[in-house]
């Protein structure tokens, strides 16, 4: 695919704001004009990647679950560099993955392999520079990430994140980020829904409630999965005050 093809996705319509975040309803016009700037000119920027029409919703690979010969599919990823990944594990951090690519196959390589590799971000605590290397988003979009934080759930970022682009750019942008769910109150739909889960393991994570802390989760989740493992489920809950 050429990266031309960029221009299914990263430019978006963009609906009129009828207020912008923060009181700012005057601003909206220009608010409006701003992304659709910044998605014409992710549309001309090579390290965006492929992410055209038919990739609009496709899973991204995880780079703690992929396997080697799935990394190795990916344009400027040799089988080199997939074991490299591979044997970096686990990640937590999006950065922690951007650093491990880009230094075996160079910045724009690795912001280009992003259209079909992710480590999904937090969106209560990732970094902006986390946020910008998601294909198609700069500063502007970074900045109405942040804004509605802290997020209690997926619905909500659609729903703020949805006043700025059409459904479909919200739902490509939300195979990029999670909102850690609550261990005490999660439903197992919600739990099923995370990276790497099986029937058994939600059970185990069910079976243990209520949770006091998070040493209890590791304790006990623990005598199923290595400690890698269990820091890589961990990274996807939450306690609540209360919960």
């Amino acid at each position: 695919m050429s990266r031309n093809h960029i221009a299914t996705l990263a430019i978006v319509m963009i609906p009129v704001l009828t207020g912008g975040c923060g009181g700012e309803g005057h601003a909206a016009e220009s608010e409006h004009a701003a992304l659709e700037s910044e998605h014409a000119a992710a549309e001309s920027t090579e390290a965006m990647g492929d992410v055209d029409g038919a990739h609009a919703t496709a899973a991204l690979l995880n780079p703690n679950l992929a396997t080697e010969d799935e990394l190795a599919a990916i344009p400027g990823v040799t089988a080199e560099v997939a074991a490299a990944v591979v044997g970096g594990r686990p990640y937590l951090r999006a950065a922690d993955v951007h650093a491990a690519l880009a230094g075996a196959v160079g910045d724009d390589a690795a912001l280009a392999a992003y259209g079909a590799l992710w480590l999904p971000i937090n969106l209560n605590d990732v970094t902006t520079g986390e946020i910008l290397r998601i294909p198609g988003v700069g500063n502007r979009m970074a900045h109405e990430f942040e804004e509605y934080r802290p997020y209690v759930d997926m619905d909500q970022f659609r729903r703020e994140i949805g006043k700025y682009v059409d459904e479909e750019e919200v739902e490509r942008l939300a195979r990029y980020v999670y909102v850690p769910i609550d261990l005490n109150s999660a439903t197992r739909e919600e739990i099923m829904a995370l990276p790497g889960m099986s029937e058994r393991m939600a059970h185990e994570f069910e079976e243990y409630r209520p949770y006091t802390d998070m040493d209890q989760f590791r304790r006990e989740i623990g005598k199923y999965v290595d400690e890698n493992e269990v820091a890589r489920f961990e990274r996807y809950v939450t306690l609540n005050p209360g919960g």
